[in-house]
């Protein structure tokens, strides 16, 4: 007795028995599920970044309140953190040539939280330097490489620098 080998699914939008021989088209039929489920839980980080931002320079503008200030800094680390994750976010914050910059930035933002506003944000102004130093010549590099603009691509190849990003 020969067995028979089993038979590929026909092709999308095609006859098939399965479905009583009804025609489908391949819109109707069902997709994958896309890999990736942190996409939403991105959008909602970019966001609460965004309002994070837009609270601390709210708070700025209006002499250094601390209650906006303080609320910001808490909405930028949570859209931080919902953007890249939480083990990202602590490996990026406590690697050990960071640890001075984090040092500054979270005890600024505590500072902050104990209503010292002035002292807290010049911390966290230089703990943010101190951590995003080597993102800036990166950035400088490409706004310099892309502007067409003679003097600007001079100013940004002079503020270039040539420390790594590492």
């Amino acid at each position: 007795m020969a067995v028979e080998p089993p038979h590929p699914p026909p092709p999308r939008g095609h006859l098939s028995s399965g479905n009583g021989g009804k025609f489908q088209h391949p819109k109707l039929l069902p997709k994958a599920h896309p890999t990736t489920t942190s996409l939403p839980i991105a959008e909602i980080g970019v966001g609460t970044t965004g309002f994070g931002i837009f609270f601390i320079l709210f708070g700025m503008f209006l002499y250094f309140d601390s209650v906006l200030l303080a609320f910001g800094n808490l909405l930028f680390l949570t859209g931080l953190s919902l953007i890249i994750g939480l083990r990202k976010t602590f490996s990026f914050f406590f690697q050990r040539h960071k640890l001075k910059g984090t040092s500054f930035f979270l005890g600024g933002v505590v500072i902050v939280l104990l209503r010292w506003p002035l002292l807290g944000m010049l911390l966290e102004t230089y703990g943010f330097f101190n951590l995003f130093k080597g993102f800036f010549s990166v950035a400088f590099g490409f706004l310099g490489n892309t502007s067409n603009i003679p003097f600007l691509s001079v100013l940004f190849q002079r503020l270039q620098g040539t420390s790594s990003m590492v």
